[in-house]
């Protein structure tokens, strides 16, 4: 009985020190303050702002062009007038199909950047926590609400964008 004892004592010792590491991060916070984010961001918004500008180029042309058929049109013979009234409702159409053609464009890559930077901050995190033995890093944020309770303590998303940052190495 007496060894039983220091072996249980023993075991519950143990137990104890193998408690389970539970974290959580702020998805959001990372998200926002991540400079993978921060840059894709920035080259999808040049991008949208060079193909705005590509577009407008467009638009003003044909404008110019309508512009210029307003004025001549009393002078055109029904047939000719005709035809290039439908030559500039044609082209309209086609610099709107080309508008909706870039929108679903950026939108798709836009999806794809999310995608790539959510797989990396997972894998980072993934990492992160074996390093810092933890078993558990929950992930939430003011919509999902995936831990409705934790103790500050646990919340290790300043350290995870700390090294996560540090760990980045830009568009090469």
């Amino acid at each position: 009985m007496k060894r039983i004892i220091p072996i249980v004592v023993f075991l519950v010792f143990l137990t104890s020190c193998n408690q389970t590491k539970i974290a959580y991060v702020d998805i959001q916070e990372i998200m926002k303050e991540y400079k993978g984010t921060k840059e894709t961001e920035e080259a999808l918004k040049a991008k949208q702002e060079k193909l705005g500008a590509e577009l407008d180029s467009l638009i003003m042309g044909w404008q110019t062009r309508a512009q210029s058929f307003d004025k001549e049109a009393a002078k055109l013979s029904p047939n000719v007038r005709g035809e290039r009234q439908q030559m500039l409702m044609q082209e309209q159409q086609a610099i709107r199909q080309h508008q909706q053609d870039l929108q679903i464009q950026l939108q798709r890559e836009g999806e794809e950047s999310v995608k790539a930077i959510t797989k990396a901050i997972d894998s980072f995190v993934q990492g992160y926590a074996k390093t810092k033995g933890y078993n558990f890093v929950l992930g939430t944020s003011d919509d999902t609400k995936a831990v409705l309770f934790a103790d500050k303590e646990a919340d290790i998303t300043e350290d995870v964008l700390l090294q996560l940052n540090k760990s980045y190495k830009g568009k090469e």
